[in-house]
């Protein structure tokens, strides 16, 4: 009651004496007439002025705000407890192959490791050590590598097969050791060009190499020092002949220089290559030879680091052995593992990933071929191998502001999309990822996951694109290094967590918890759509003159049609459907921690209510599940010569769209991946009347059937095969991706495994895409020794990026039928 007083000036507090006598002076002092007014309206104008300060005090204190949490990580306590990546609490893996940008190369799990490579030129030809997709070796990849201790790698560059392996042996408090071998041999008759094999040390803002050099020439070791290895040893055996032959002639040059970035390897050696060095083996003619020295033409930069490179060149066939001794393992240390205790290692290995493998995924007794087996094994070991630990900061841009923030400093354990296209992280691929890594390995996939949830902000935000550190920005063009804070991404990663589920430690579920719950809080806020339950990408491009369909990156589905004018009055079906699987999924983890599964399962019980999907997105005209939105059905890109500029060249005709019809509210006709979402992500009952409708979309050859797998796009669409830009191909307009058909047989096969009149027509479609698709992707395997980004749907051939073993890896789940 005293506070309502206060309000209406009715009883508030007395004045005392004494502030009644200076209220009545300064009344008194104030001038009158005129003058009074003059300084009334001077006060109101100061008063108007202090307002609008305060307005724009207010609003830059927001934004200012609204910057600040999106570079604030998350308040919740981190998932991967600090110090697990160390070497003393994650020994296995410590060390591994996390450079996946290059050919071979290792390093450590911490923010400033010191890193180790391989690069290799055949005289006459380029050099090589970053993984390129267009001028890169005709094949590569990992055969065998189980992503911990051990892996075998093959190349072929022209003639030249080069072989690598490496073996991990525990010990010590900084990781133990590990052994690489290369061998390199020729195919082919004829005169073979000289070869020289780079094996390099660098370090990048900590550490010491010292170099121990034989003869003036050879590198015979580096002995180092760093905060994380302590001192070890890296060891240049010299070069065999194969089959453990005798010492096979060499020339030897080596390169000390300080290292500006690890981004400037490749063109640091590159520059300092001369052809001033001499090949001469006994009784045999002098062969010159691009030798490494003193690097120049570089611009100055302080060094950030250390590099030493041994530089061995010789004639194929060879073979060249690396040994990293770690100060610390020396008294648990059996023999330096070297020559024949390398050979025997590396055949122990292999016989317990091959024991392994088959164990997991029960292929051989599935019966497979000998073939298809090495086609899994290559699958599984080329993810692994893909495998890179990032550490930086990205680039984050919020709408509240002009300028760009860099994020906070962050790492990332993750596996990549491909080596050569995408050697850095992806949201939505990572989940697709974990799927297969969490039946290989769950421990592992685990922490993957927790690092992923690491990368959120404080609003719950994860960018969908993770480039960390100069190595991974240098591989990425400039316009997507900038990640958009309203921008999101489908959350697969609830996908893995719900195989990983049953099984995981409840430590590990509860330091999860309140991540995932503040994801799925972001999604649900940010990505809401215009009515209760629905849901709408943000993000989508805006330049509705450009693009015949302007895309959607945030989906994943990048230019798959939506509708052709974006508007807040869009409802997307497949990121509905996303949100009923995160409801689902976050009310199990709720129980698993023996806690209150509301409000997520009441959540998902209405996004799985069919009443209302059907609702918001079954379009009768279309006889099909669709997204909804302000769209035109006539749009087309046409050719427009720009005006002519007095004085100038005349301009290039431009492709620009033209729409002839008005744009409506409607369903959108874009029969495709997004229209089967609610049998992929089976919300759809199983004696639901429109799940023959999806069936048969499936089956029809005029549709989504291809002999390969299902072609994302209807090929009656009239989005089809189309070019979204003069310059931007059709993506996702008509391939076929090895992800969505995964996701599809998993569908598949549980609608043939439940009661329902659809039973029989599901498991009948399930065995014909199962043996199309596993198919296509093994036969495209053999012809080019890739899995491949997607595939065409008119042949099967691969196309796009390659190696592509992300989510084009899950063949091996549907070989094995793990689903």
């Amino acid at each position: 009651m005293a506070g309502e007083r206060r309000r209406r000036g009715g009883d508030g507090p007395r004045e005392r004496p004494r502030e009644r006598d200076l209220k009545h002076r300064q009344q008194q002092q104030q001038p009158r007439g005129p003058g009074r007014g003059r300084t009334a309206l001077v006060a109101a104008a100061a008063a108007a002025a202090l307002v609008l300060g305060l307005v724009v005090a207010a609003t830059e204190w927001s934004r200012w705000s609204e910057a600040s949490r999106l570079v604030t990580p998350h308040p919740a306590p981190p998932a991967v407890p600090p110090g697990s990546t160390g070497p003393l609490a994650s020994p296995t893996y410590f060390w591994g192959t996390y450079r996946p940008h290059v050919y071979f190369g290792m390093k450590t799990r911490s923010p400033r490791s010191v890193v180790t490579g391989l690069m290799w030129l055949q005289h006459g030809g380029g050099l090589r050590h970053t993984c390129e997709r267009g001028d890169g070796p005709a094949r590569y990849g990992w055969v065998m590598h189980d992503g911990e201790n051990f892996g075998v790698q093959e190349i072929r560059d022209g003639r030249l097969l080069l072989r690598t392996e490496f073996v991990k042996q525990p010990g010590g408090d900084h990781g133990g050791d590990w052994s690489w071998r290369v061998t390199a041999r020729m195919e082919g008759k004829g005169p073979a060009p000289l070869l020289s094999l780079f094996f390099y040390v660098a370090t990048d803002g900590q550490g010491e190499l010292r170099p121990v050099v034989h003869n003036g020439t050879r590198l015979a070791a580096v002995e180092g020092t760093s905060e994380e290895l302590g001192n070890f040893t890296l060891t240049f055996l010299p070069p065999t002949g194969e089959g453990e032959e005798g010492p096979k002639y060499a020339s030897y040059n080596f390169l000390a220089a300080g290292v500006p970035g690890l981004h400037r390897l490749t063109e640091l050696v590159q520059r300092s290559l001369r052809e001033t060095s001499s090949f001469l083996p006994p009784a045999r003619p002098r062969r010159h030879y691009l030798g490494v020295s003193r690097p120049e033409g570089l611009p100055w930069e302080p060094p950030r680091g250390q590099l030493l490179l041994h530089q061995v060149t010789l004639e194929a066939p060879a073979v060249l052995e690396v040994v990293l001794e770690s100060g610390s393992a020396a008294g648990a240390r059996q023999g330096r593992l070297a020559g024949r205790a390398l050979s025997a290692a590396l055949a122990r290995h292999a016989a317990a990933f091959e024991r392994r493998f088959e164990d997991t995924f029960r292929l051989g007794a599935r019966g497979a071929t000998p073939p298809q087996r090495r086609f899994a094994q290559a699958a599984l070991s080329e993810l692994l191998g893909g495998l890179g630990f990032f550490h930086g900061r990205s680039l984050l841009h919020s709408e509240h502001r002009s300028e760009p923030l860099p994020g906070p400093k962050a790492m990332l354990f993750t596996a990549v999309p491909s080596r050569s296209c995408f050697p850095r992280g992806f949201l939505w691929d990572e989940g697709f990822h974990l799927l297969l890594l969490g039946r290989w390995a769950p421990a592992l996939a685990r922490d993957v996951l927790a690092h992923w949830l690491d990368l959120m902000n404080a609003d719950g935000w994860i960018p969908r694109e993770q480039i960390l550190g100069d190595e991974a920005r240098a591989r990425v063009p400039p316009e997507f290094v900038l990640q958009h804070s309203e921008t999101a991404n489908p959350p697969t990663l609830l996908l893995a967590l719900e195989r990983l589920l049953p099984d995981a430690p409840l430590p590990y579920l509860r330091r999860l918890s309140p991540r995932l719950r503040a994801w799925f809080s972001w999604l649900n806020r940010t990505q809401a759509g215009p009515e209760p339950l629905t849901f709408r990408w943000r993000g989508r491009d805006t330049d509705t003159e450009r693009f015949l369909n302007p895309k959607t990156l945030a989906s994943g589905l990048d230019d798959y049609p939506r509708a052709s004018h974006p508007s807040e009055q869009e409802r997307h079906l497949d990121l509905r459907c996303w949100m009923a699987l995160g409801a689902r999924v976050l009310a199990a983890l709720a129980e698993r921690l023996g806690e209150p599964p509301e409000p997520y399962s009441t959540m998902a019980l209405a996004l799985s209510d069919n009443t209302l999907l059907e609702r918001h997105h079954w379009a009768p005209e279309l006889g099909a599940f669709a997204d909804f939105g302000n769209h035109s059905t006539a749009v087309a890109l046409r050719w427009h010569r720009p005006a002519p500029v007095p004085g100038r060249a005349l301009p290039a005709p431009q492709l620009r769209r033209e729409v002839q019809e008005v744009p409506q509210p409607r369903f959108v006709g874009a029969l495709g991946y997004v229209s089967l979402f609610p049998l992929l992500l089976q919300l759809l009952h199983a004696d639901s009347p429109h799940l023959p409708a999806l069936l048969d979309t499936m089956r029809s050859s005029e549709q989504l059937w291809t002999p390969f797998g299902l072609r994302s796009l209807a090929r009656n669409s009239p989005w089809y095969l189309q070019r979204n830009t003069e310059h931007d191909p059709p993506y996702w307009r008509g391939s076929i991706w090895v992800n969505m058909n995964f996701l599809a047989l998993r569908a598949l096969h549980g609608y043939a495994r439940t009661a329902g009149p659809h039973r029989e027509q599901a498991a009948q479609l399930y065995r014909e895409l199962h043996h199309n698709l596993v198919t296509n992707v093994f036969r495209q395997h053999e012809a080019t020794g890739f899995l491949w980004e997607h595939y065409r749907d008119s042949d099967g051939a691969g196309q796009g990026c390659h190696p592509f073993a992300g989510w084009s890896a899950l063949v091996v789940l549907a070989m094995a039928e793990d689903y």
